[in-house]
């Protein structure tokens, strides 16, 4: 039993290191799709979650960088 939970989380761990690694790998274009996704998909939970929360959305740039959301705290659970 310990070396299956061992086992798992090892793959855990190796899934964890892989997204990071598939984000370094990303090619110029993919990453752009990605950042644009993300840029839109927050525009929409924002109009659709939390109008009453004043934000101002981070230009496309950042999501570019980042690859994550920037929705403001507490907008989409």
């Amino acid at each position: 039993m310990k070396a299956i939970l061992l086992g798992l989380a090892l793959i855990a761990g190796a899934i964890v290191v892989d997204t990071e690694q598939l984000k370094s790998d990303l090619s110029e274009i993919e990453r752009d799709a990605m950042a644009l996704e993300l840029y839109l998909q927050d525009k929409q939970d924002h109009e659709g979650y939390c109008p009453h929360i004043s934000w101002s959305q981070p230009p496309l740039s950042t999501y570019k960088e980042t690859l994550v959301s920037h929705l403001p705290e507490g907008c989409k659970q």
